[in-house]
């Protein structure tokens, strides 16, 4: 059984998909970087100076402290039930980002082998 495990990491694919992983861990990163230091205080400016990471809609006040709240931290450090909208636009916009920069690696990769074949 452990000869066949070790054949099994051995393989290319499994390497592929381990070097894949990492490398896409840190381009998260970027991308993360990408959205909250450059996209996003561009968009708060365009919508009038609005900060999509304090967007929120109190659903229940918190039992420690009664609203209204300043801040998203704020409402949760109390113990409000919130819908942080805001964090999701981000998030939203995140995945959009990234699935493009994907997109457009596949379609030039897929060029390649194309001129290549």
């Amino acid at each position: 059984m452990l000869s066949e495990f070790k054949e099994f990491i051995a393989k290319g694919n499994v390497m592929d998909l381990a070097v894949g992983v990492i490398i896409g861990a840190a381009f998260q990163r970027i991308v993360d970087s990408l959205v909250n230091d450059l996209v996003m205080p561009v968009v708060g400016l365009a919508t009038g100076g609005t900060d999509f990471s304090n967007m929120f809609t109190v659903l229940a006040d918190g039992a420690k402290t009664p609203g209204p709240y300043a801040s998203l931290a704020e409402a949760k450090a109390a113990g409000a039930t919130v819908l942080g909208y805001g964090v999701f636009v981000t998030q939203l916009i995140q995945f959009l980002i990234l699935a493009w920069v994907v997109f457009l690696m596949v379609k030039a990769v897929n060029r390649a082998r194309r001129q290549s074949a």
